[in-house]
């Protein structure tokens, strides 16, 4: 009996590391921070990963001088928590921030301020609802702390960071949009469960979708 227990945690504990596996968000995770969802569409990023996107087919990209990137904001507004404390959500949104200039500043000038001719960049790190059978989620807040692993033996729970974004691209002289993106990613696992998350632990997963963004225009403007 003992042993049928400790499979069936293991193999629950499996499940929940395929779920936290895609990179492809969910219609029920979506967080309403998009107006429209339903022109979305699954692609790949430039990076190989699966996104939904979708591009105005009529976008004349050429006619877009310059880059305005509006601060990153939360949606919606999470609360700190002692696992995730208000220096981690200013560290993530900030950093954020910096990793979409340094990369899309690669391809455009940086512009001060909305205009035509300027695409403007609206991100938000948006909520993901993950949760392991038998084990209680933290928070349902944009950054979801959920269970990667299960070490029976010492009682110690590895723990991934899940991080989800949602993006408008919009023309700077109409406000019209031409371009959105849902996606989410995994940064570095925790040791336990009591770790506190920092922004550090999810970097990588706002770098490269930075990275991603500037490779999508320059594939767009070569088209």
């Amino acid at each position: 009996m003992k042993l049928a227990l400790m499979m069936s945690t293991l193999c629950i504990a499996s499940l929940g590391m395929v779920g936290c596996s895609s990179t492809i968000t969910k219609p029920e995770d979506y967080s309403g921070f998009l107006k429209d969802y339903s022109q979305l569409k699954e692609a790949k990023s430039p990076s190989g990963v699966d996104v939904m996107r979708w591009v105005d087919p009529k976008l004349d990209i050429t006619k877009y001088s310059s880059i305005y990137i509006e601060p990153t904001q939360f949606y919606p507004q999470p609360k700190p928590t002692e696992k995730i404390p208000q220096s981690t959500l200013s560290g993530i949104t900030g950093y954020y921030d910096q990793a979409l200039k340094r990369e899309l500043a690669k391809s455009l000038p940086l512009a001060d301020a909305p205009g035509p001719g300027v695409v403007v960049v609206r991100a938000a790190i948006t909520g993901v609802s993950s949760s392991t059978e038998g084990l209680k989620p933290y928070e349902i807040i944009p950054i979801a702390l959920v269970a990667a692993a299960v070490s029976t033996a010492t009682g110690i729970r590895d723990q991934e960071t899940d991080l989800a974004t949602e993006a408008v691209f919009l023309d700077g002289g109409s406000n019209k949009v031409i371009a959105e993106v849902v996606r989410k990613g995994t940064g570095k696992s925790l040791e336990n469960d009591s770790q506190v998350m920092t922004a550090n632990d999810v970097k990588n997963v706002m770098d490269g979708w930075a990275h991603d963004l500037n490779q999508s225009y320059v594939k767009l403007k070569v088209q």
